[in-house]
């Protein structure tokens, strides 16, 4: 048998409702979730699911990363990311200041061709990489767009606030993430690129997803669309618009619509079809194969955990599709095989997400809460589960 660790999400939620003086059926009522089904969590007898988590947050007043308990500052020291957040940080900060006096910018082309590898690095996994290059090149592209203020400076200045977005978020730094998204917006407005302000749309819908507030996110989603209408059409606008269903697909299955989820999934899988595989049109994975592993996010998010399951198996995804997608999928699929019983397949889709982008499984949600939820499950698992246990650090 497996103990559960002492620090799992369900510990979290008990000292958090504790420190607020709160029974569990107290909770329960704020939180507008099943008595059992907390109880159950706090006591580590079931994984804490991203609806619960959201609502628990949001019913405390504390972010969701607390309530997770992001960023995993021990397994950051020891992969030496926590001292590249700083950098970030400051590099959005100075996005309003102007040329820097102490930096001469390289050619147009060379800060392009470093954004288009920055996009590749991040989709491949490749975090560490990607955050130690990334605060120099927001300095250097900053100055380039405040000294040549021309369209294209500031949408590739765009560019990098949104990889900004990709690793912070990954990384468990939701803050973060919000101030880059937000300068993406403002980079975006001062180059007039409705294909970036509706893939902003989209990207801030995603954060009001993590936090549970489903209606804003679906109100970004139709402002995101409403942008994309004054883009010029072709397959590029297409792509973003199917990106935005697959967004909202998920979001109506998180709030319990499955009627919506379904009509948003079959509107992106009709777009899917004339686009084909677009897996490298703004890096967002779009076509048939990110409609089939939406389908799976979204009959898990439906409670739908068997049928998940099976449409999970089923996914053949391309041998150039990104690594970080391929890795992501493989822990959606190993959480919907832990609701259903199917522990032994359940861990091996989680190796399968460490072997596929190990940083990003390091330090995401879902291969964490699916690892606790499988060590609760108290049954025998190989040998290897306890090693994959300390390489989460849990």
């Amino acid at each position: 048998m497996h103990a559960l660790p002492r620090n799992h999400t369900g510990a979290r939620i008990k000292r958090l409702r504790l420190e607020r003086h709160l029974t569990q059926r107290a909770l329960c009522d704020l939180a507008q979730v099943p008595y059992s089904t907390l109880t159950k969590t706090e006591q580590g007898a079931l994984p804490a699911s991203p609806r619960l988590i959201a609502a628990v947050a949001r019913a405390l007043r504390v972010e969701v990363a607390t309530v997770t308990g992001q960023p995993y500052s021990t397994e950051l020291r020891a992969d030496e990311l926590d001292v590249l957040i700083q950098p970030i940080r400051e590099a959005l900060d100075v996005y309003d200041l102007g040329p820097d006096p102490d930096i001469t910018p390289r050619p147009g082309q060379l800060l392009r061709d470093d954004a288009e590898g920055l996009l590749v690095a991040v989709r491949g996994g490749e975090i560490k990489k990607t955050a130690t290059q990334l605060p120099g090149l927001i300095l250097e592209q900053t100055t380039a767009a405040h000294t040549d203020d021309t369209t294209e400076g500031w949408l590739l200045l765009a560019s990098y606030y949104r990889t900004t977005y990709d690793v912070t978020s990954k990384l468990g730094y939701p803050d973060l993430a919000t101030i880059a998204l937000s300068r993406m917006e403002w980079a975006a407005e001062r180059g007039s690129g409705a294909i970036v302000g509706g893939m902003l749309r989209y990207m801030r819908a995603l954060t009001y997803l993590r936090a549970g507030q489903y209606r804003t996110g679906d109100r970004l989603i139709r402002m995101g669309l409403a942008t994309l209408d004054q883009a010029e059409a072709g397959r590029e606008r297409d792509v973003v618009v199917g990106q935005l269903h697959l967004g909202a697909a998920v979001l109506a299955a998180r709030a319990k619509d499955g009627g919506r989820a379904e009509t948003h999934l079959d509107e992106a899988e009709r777009i899917a079809k004339t686009t084909g595989d677009a897996s490298n049109v703004h890096w967002l994975s779009f076509g048939p194969t990110n409609v089939a592993v939406h389908s799976v996010s979204v009959l898990a998010e439906l409670d739908e955990y068997d049928q998940a399951a099976q449409v999970g198996r089923a996914v053949s995804m391309p041998k150039q599709w990104p690594a970080s997608r391929r890795s992501h999928h493989f822990a959606e699929l190993a959480r919907a095989q832990m609701w259903d019983g199917q522990l032994e397949d359940a861990f091996a889709n989680l190796v399968r997400a460490r072997k596929a982008a190990p940083q990003q499984a390091r330090y995401h949600q879902t291969v964490r809460e699916t690892y606790d939820g499988l060590e609760a499950a108290k049954r025998q698992l190989p040998d290897s589960f306890l090693s994959y246990g300390s390489w989460l650090g849990v």
